[in-house]
């Protein structure tokens, strides 16, 4: 192989990510649709890495958060699921009757 061809560098076009909070989002409890980005499906807020902000930026948005919570403009946990109560649980080899212990083979050295 020639040396040349090594060490060629794609020539894909590489875009940036725009940043998720603009110059002119204001980070506040009130706005639930910049802070509903940064709550997973399961209604925890996501990481700073997964987020792409700032330590600044993270610190607000955790605070606006936790004051939406509080206020009960936000969930504590998203229910996606709808659970039914009055649906029972199929359960797996379930046998009717007492439980019994299994007997313990008493070896006795004569």
């Amino acid at each position: 192989m020639d040396k040349s061809k090594r060490f060629l560098k794609s020539k894909r076009s590489f875009r940036r990510r725009l940043p998720p909070i603009g110059s002119g989002d204001r980070i506040d409890y009130r706005n639930l649709s910049l802070i509903t980005r940064f709550i997973s499906d399961q209604g925890k807020i996501l990481s700073r890495r997964v987020n792409r902000v700032t330590l600044k930026q993270q610190r607000l948005i955790t605070t606006s958060i936790k004051q939406a919570r509080i206020l009960s403009s936000l969930p504590f946990i998203n229910y996606k699921k709808k659970i039914d109560k009055n649906k029972p649980i199929p359960r797996k080899n379930r046998t009717r009757g007492p439980r019994t212990k299994k007997k313990k083979d008493n070896f006795s050295i004569d």
